[in-house]
């Protein structure tokens, strides 16, 4: 019998108890027990003894969740979940092609357009959402895929933004599935398409092989080294995903990168900065069609989802903000990691479109001196900023 179920908390006092040791036992911290205040229970009796104890917790919660954000005690932590990944075809009408799913009226959005071409992920992101909308370990994919592209009805005399990193990583299963050859015929087929693929792999070959459309954009999630170590398990390192990145640009696609999520930890902004200052050595700007940036936002059943997975992780660690009815870092704290980025970028600003993924409206004008007045403006810079590259 451990110390704490020694004793009668009440219903609401053990839910709190329960939240604050999935969290310690997630960032790797000494459990309950070994953090038990032995000195409250000769100074406090019966109900204030128990009150006490849930406070000296929630303190001890507290300080974690207040501290920058290291992985010392990660050092000897090793993911060694067995994913045991199955494929099933799947048919139905729906294509999944529509509004980004997390789309948000008080955030300023690009109205991106989405296309599930595979649905659910391969690598296993601590913070990913899409293991908590999908089985974790079933990929669906559509045998109609190909059929259900040529039949989508577009209007000649519009440009569309279209992304199929939303349900699952574009590239990491190739074409698996016949996805990227359709996927490349569509966007053959329909000039007026900005047909993006957003990835953590590196798993480029079919494109290195194939001639890819000029209307195509090729975007890497980045983050620090230690990041990708400790948070996005089983993905292509930091230095692979540029490399990648790096012999497509040569071989003249057009490339961007997303930095997104911006994760908080001790000597963030340096870390960070290494890579931005990387991609200005090695990448022409005029190759480059993007740069984006954003951080970790969750809703409830996410952060329960998250909970309940048994990975070891820092990202529940961080300081949470009320963020238009979802959690996500401070205002302030956002500022400055947007802002430090944006300025890191200064060789690039004329060159290439910046922009903030789904972030409050408040913080454009903070971060690049300028705002849009509407999504719809946003959407219509963005796209003729990607036109005029891929028509260059």
């Amino acid at each position: 019998m451990s110390l704490l179920e020694q004793y009668q908390f009440s219903v609401s006092q053990k839910q709190i108890l329960q939240t604050i040791a999935t969290d310690f036992a997630m960032w790797n911290e000494k459990s309950l027990d070994e953090s038990f205040p032995h000195e409250l229970i000769d100074k406090y009796k019966d109900k204030e003894l128990l009150k006490r104890i849930v406070k000296h917790y929630e303190n001890l919660w507290s300080e974690l969740k207040n501290s920058p954000l290291n992985y010392e005690n990660f050092k000897d932590v090793k993911y060694d979940f067995q994913r045991k990944i199955s494929f099933s075809p799947y048919k139905n009408d729906n294509l999944g092609f529509g509004m980004c799913p997390v789309a948000s009226p008080k955030t300023r959005c690009c109205n991106l357009l989405t296309l599930d071409a595979v649905e659910s992920c391969g690598f296993d992101c601590s913070y990913c959402a899409i293991q908590s909308f999908y089985n974790e370990n079933k990929i669906g994919y559509d045998e109609n895929f190909a059929e259900k592209l040529k039949n989508i009805k577009l209007d000649p005399n519009e440009v569309y933004h279209i992304g199929t990193g939303q349900s699952s990583d574009s590239l990491m299963w190739g074409n698996k599935f016949g996805t990227l050859k359709a996927l490349f015929d569509f966007a053959k087929t329909n000039p007026n398409v900005i047909l993006e693929l957003k990835t953590k792999s590196n798993n480029i070959a079919y494109l290195l092989k194939n001639d890819v459309p000029r209307n195509m954009i090729v975007t890497w999630s980045l983050n620090p080294q230690i990041i990708i170590d400790n948070e996005e398990h089983l993905t292509a390192s930091l230095d692979k995903r540029i490399e990648s990145a790096l012999k497509l640009s040569q071989k003249g696609v057009l490339v961007g990168f997303h930095f997104h999520p911006i994760v908080v930890f001790e000597n963030y902004l340096e870390e960070y900065g290494k890579i931005y200052k990387k991609l200005i050595e090695l990448f022409e700007p005029k190759n480059v069609a993007l740069v984006s940036f954003g951080t970790l936002t969750f809703i409830k059943p996410v952060l329960k989802k998250l909970r309940t997975r048994g990975l070891k992780s820092k990202i529940l660690q961080m300081p949470f903000d009320d963020a238009n009815g979802k959690y996500s870092y401070p205002l302030e704290l956002k500022k400055e990691m947007f802002k430090h980025a944006y300025d890191s970028f200064k060789p690039w600003h004329k060159d290439v479109f910046f922009y903030l993924c789904m972030e409050d409206e408040s913080l454009w004008r903070e971060v690049f001196g300028y705002e849009y007045i509407s999504n719809n403006q946003f959407e219509e810079f963005m796209k003729e900023a990607y036109m005029k590259k891929v028509l260059s």
